[in-house]
């Protein structure tokens, strides 16, 4: 082979190797993608608890944000949106903001959280997703681009 020709193989080699996946996709890619394999592992007990109708079970998991909703204004005010976990199952999340601070939330965002799963027959709802001023319970979380509010 002559040199040239053999320096143009090598250089169209490397161009190649260099622009194949190399399992880190950039975040663009990333943003909004659970994986099936990765939710339902993460998800487990809150599907476990869907099935069972069971409620009041401390539960984590991970999501993509589908529907924010009115702030619930009765009461202890509530940021509510909607958390899609599965290909089958959404939970509404009511979360306290005179306890916790407001999320930034946008449709499409993913986050994790951690707090109380009560059954209904739309999915679920997960709340206690802040401290717990008195002790009294488990303090729950959601993480939202590397911020915990709780």
């Amino acid at each position: 082979m002559m040199p040239c020709k053999r320096s143009l193989c090598i250089f169209l080699l490397l161009l190649f190797t260099a622009c194949q996946p190399t399992g880190a996709e950039p975040a663009s890619a990333v943003r909004g993608a659970v994986s099936q394999t990765e939710s339902s592992t993460e998800n487990a007990a809150i599907v476990q608890a869907f099935q069972a109708k069971k409620r009041d079970v401390q539960v984590s998991g991970r999501g993509i944000v589908s529907k924010l909703l009115k702030d619930d204004n009765k009461g202890a005010r509530h940021q509510k949106f909607l958390v899609t976990i599965n290909q089958q199952q959404t939970l509404l999340v009511a979360h306290n903001i005179d306890l916790a601070a407001r999320v930034p939330l946008a449709v499409g965002d993913e986050i994790s959280f951690y707090g109380e799963y009560v059954y209904n027959p739309k999915g679920g709802i997960i709340h206690w997703t802040h401290h717990a001023p008195l002790r009294d319970h488990p303090a729950g979380w959601i993480l939202h681009q590397g911020i915990q509010y709780q």
